[in-house]
């Protein structure tokens, strides 16, 4: 028997290892089996198990067939942790998902939700327990490892979707009347020189492209403004590259370049231009600087230009930047941008399986900013604001800018009579002015046209206007008239005059000393009162006029 069990020592040495646990049992029970009486004992010392597993072995061979995917019983094996402690699955939601589901107050809240510290902090709790098992359990519970994704888009305008139907049936009528139809846009500002730049190109191992380890640009360092122009039908593109500012000009400028070099060349007949453009930079639909020389170039060109602006917060539907600038990108990813030749070349080589091609030039042109544009100017544009959402959509006729128009006359009557009156119109009742409504009326034209006539002599720093200051407290000549006549006919004092007329003392003193002289030059008399008023309620009775319904 020494004899076998050497033999089965060997044999179980060289077979048992390349077997799960369920085939092993089966082997060694049918070793047993095949010794007959003490063949489990035998087997047992021979293999190095307990004579317990060769009898269920030997059990197994003689029962019923078993599944043959499962190597173990129902039930058998180690317990799993979630079963053994039923707080740990809770416990780990509570420090993944504080703010929904756990305290707001969790150890992990602002830190990196990582395995291992998760893993610590559960055992810091009373949970042995590993990261990997903390792994299992996250992919159980729906968790996977996610970056951020950009679908945010803040708020959505209520027309959005309405602006991007309307856009697609301007294009769809452009292109299937040959016109021209192109996006623009301007790229991200490059700081020119031995800068890191993200992703990878092929080098030989450990020959890594050298570029600074810091990204902070030196002082006065040249930057590569890339400014691009998709021309939709053609599947082409044109980017200038400034060496100055992104302004209206500069992106103006670039589609002149474009128009001369490709467009009119490519669209002879063209009549007129469809452009779409971001809402917000150099070319946003609030930008007057924008429409201003987008005016100029379609009196230079004869094309009326048409555009129409993507909804706030939609750049990213903007052809130009999947089709033009993630190109671009793509192509000096891993590259250090170390001139405006550079950039230039690296865009000017983008290609890609479907046909785009791109031209790129340097454009060494000067683009200050902060040029205004007058409103008089932007009224005087040959400016056609569609339909629907004029802001947005808009087009610029090949015309030259409306004559200015001349500013109205200015008076130069004493005061400068302001539009409307400030007093009541109760005040001027034929009782108490002592002029019938004719004699008043023609009493303010003959006032109004001596002061036409001898306009004041102003000292230096004096204005015309009561001073400053003056503008909203300023009168009518019937408000003036009014005031001189109540306080000569019925002898009142300012107190009670400012009561009734609502003017101020101040204001009414300074109508007196304005009225006076000139009243006396139009040898102008007034009949005097039979009493001296010295309230406004006094005043009001002589007119009939009730305060209280006031």
């Amino acid at each position: 028997m020494e004899g076998i069990g050497s033999v089965l020592a060997e044999k179980f040495a060289r077979l048992l290892p390349h077997l799960d646990e369920r085939r092993r049992r089966l082997v060694l029970g049918a070793e047993a089996r095949a010794l007959g009486y003490g063949g489990v004992r035998l087997v047992a010392r021979a293999a190095g198990v307990s004579e317990e597993t060769v009898s269920r072995g030997v059990a197994e061979l003689t029962g019923a067939p078993g599944p043959s995917d499962r190597v173990r019983r129902e039930g058998g094996g180690r317990r799993r942790l979630c079963e053994k402690h039923p707080g740990l699955v809770p416990a780990l939601l509570a420090l993944v998902e504080p703010d929904q589901r756990g305290d707001p107050e969790s150890p992990l809240l602002w830190t990196t939700k990582s395995t291992r510290k998760l893993a610590g902090e559960l055992t810091a709790q009373g949970f042995r327990v590993g990261a990997d098992t903390v792994a299992a359990l996250l992919k159980e519970e729906g968790f996977s490892l996610q970056g951020t994704s950009r679908t945010t888009e803040g708020a959505r305008h209520p027309d959005r979707d309405a602006q991007f139907h309307y856009i697609n049936g301007q294009v769809r009528e452009f292109t299937g009347a040959g016109e021209p139809v192109i996006s623009v846009d301007a790229k991200k500002k490059e700081v020119l020189g031995d800068y890191a730049v993200i992703g990878r190109e092929w080098h030989r191992s450990g020959e890594p492209v050298r570029a600074r380890a810091h990204d902070y640009p030196e002082k006065n360092a040249q930057k590569a403004v890339p400014y691009g122009i998709y021309d939709l039908s053609a599947d082409t593109g044109w980017v200038s590259v400034g060496c100055d500012g992104d302004t209206s000009a500069f992106a103006v400028a670039t589609l002149r370049r474009w128009w001369d070099g490709e467009g009119r060349h490519r669209y002879p007949h063209a009549t007129r231009l469809l452009i779409t453009a971001d809402a917000g930079g150099s070319n946003g639909y609030r930008v007057k600087a924008w429409k201003k020389e987008l005016a100029d170039f379609a009196l230079e060109t004869g094309l009326a230009v048409t555009v129409c602006h993507f909804p706030p917060d939609t750049s990213k539907w903007n052809k130009i930047e999947h089709r033009l600038f993630s190109r671009i990108s793509t192509n000096w990813r891993g590259r250090p941008l170390t001139s405006h030749e550079v950039v230039v070349n690296t865009i000017g080589a983008v290609t890609t399986s479907t046909g785009l091609t791109v031209h790129a030039e340097l454009d060494p042109g000067r683009y200050p900013t902060g040029v205004t544009v007058s409103d008089d100017v932007m009224e005087r544009l040959p400016f056609t604001p569609h339909d629907w959402h004029g802001t947005w959509n808009y087009t610029l006729r090949p015309e030259p800018l409306a004559p200015p128009v001349p500013p109205p006359p200015r008076d130069t009557s004493f005061g400068r009579f302001p539009p409307g009156d400030k007093t009541p119109a109760w005040l001027r009742h034929p009782s108490l002015t002592g002029l019938e409504p004719a004699a008043f009326d023609d009493l303010v034209i003959r006032y109004r046209a001596y002061l036409a006539e001898h306009p004041p002599i102003l000292l230096p720093g004096k204005r015309p206007d009561g001073g400053p200051g003056a503008g909203g407290r300023r009168l009518s000549a019937a408000d003036q008239l009014v005031v001189h006549l109540l306080k000569n006919r019925w002898s009142m004092a300012q107190a009670p005059l400012a009561e009734a007329t609502g003017l101020s003392k101040n204001r009414i003193g300074a109508t007196l000393r304005e009225t006076t002289p000139v009243l006396a030059a139009l040898g102008q008399t007034f009949p005097t009162g039979p009493l001296t008023v010295t309230t406004a309620r006094q005043l009001a009775a002589i007119a009939g006029h009730d305060l209280r319904l006031e």
